[in-house]
């Protein structure tokens, strides 16, 4: 039997996505092996991209904020936190406060009380902390206290990763296949049920094998098997969940994709709305599901 058109589009938008992983994935890996000014260089350059992507769609809305600032300082932050990991600075709450002060005179005397100002630090703030700040967390697992060495922080890093990149292969695939009742229409009426339980399939087996084999052998720690089950479900949800609100947000902009960077395959936001969710959640539930091995 012939599969219909849209499961032969959605198998050559597969394949798209694997040529993509192929390159992409071994030189990321290869940049958080590196580690240092490489991976805060990288995650750096991936916030200021997706903040210029982010501002555009609020510009696409109608807003207008300090979006220079905006991605400026979303490249900041990772190498902020480096730094803070390094022993070199750590940063206080009061440079923080700086930020919201120096924004707000700008707004002042840029926008003025007809600008909208409100609006304006409240969209520039969000986007700065919606993508350098998540983004950041990047470096924060490759250093986490579990890190005893390089290989270490690699396997931290990279488990939330397989797990996003599991997630959508299951959701795409088996969406394709059997998905009919949409998810969320008005956000993103091409996703399924179907298709999302099989992202939280595919992302639970993958953190069950992963921390079985690759984290416990290669890492020495570990998880109970419930808490690797949990580990891939929750970290699953958060990064799907992480792609509808990148999905609401360019459905309020009008627009498919974030920018045209990458042919073929939208912008840097489109790449990553799935990780900014799921590397904070994935580090804060280290702290309380990861444990030596016995």
């Amino acid at each position: 039997m012939t599969p219909p058109a849209s499961v032969k589009a959605g198998m050559s938008e597969f394949a798209k996505r694997v040529a993509v992983a192929v390159v992409a994935i071994p030189a990321v890996i290869a940049v958080i092996w590196a580690g240092g000014p490489w991976l805060a260089g990288m995650l750096a350059l991936a916030a200021a991209f997706a903040a210029w992507e982010f501002y555009r769609l609020a510009i696409g809305t109608g807003s207008v904020p300090l979006w220079g600032h905006g991605v400026l300082l979303s490249a900041v932050v990772p190498i902020a936190v480096a730094a803070r990991y390094s022993g070199y600075w750590v940063p206080p709450v009061s440079v923080l406060m700086l930020v919201v002060l120096e924004l707000m005179a700008v707004a002042l005397w840029v926008r003025g009380s007809a600008g909208k100002p409100l609006e304006v630090v409240g969209i520039t703030l969000l986007g700065i902390f919606y993508t350098g700040g998540m983004l950041a967390f990047g470096y924060a697992l490759r250093y986490h206290r579990f890190a005893i060495d390089a290989a270490t922080g690699v396997l931290l890093t990279a488990l939330p990763l397989a797990i996003t990149w599991g997630t959508d292969t299951g959701a795409m695939l088996i969406g394709k296949w059997i998905g009919k009742t949409p998810l969320m229409p008005s956000v993103s009426p091409r996703k399924t049920v179907a298709g999302a339980w099989g992202g939280v399939i595919v992302a639970v087996v993958v953190s069950l094998a992963y921390v079985g084999f690759a984290l416990r052998l290669y890492g020495r720690l570990t998880m109970s098997l419930p808490a690797a089950a949990a580990f891939g479900l929750v970290v699953s949800v958060a990064g799907q969940v992480g792609d509808l609100v990148e999905s609401m947000l360019k459905r309020q902009a009008n627009v498919k994709d974030s920018s045209a960077l990458i042919p073929g395959h939208g912008g840097v936001l489109d790449r990553v709305d799935s990780l900014l969710f799921a590397l904070p959640v994935a580090f804060v539930l280290y702290e309380f599901m990861l444990m030596p091995t016995p």
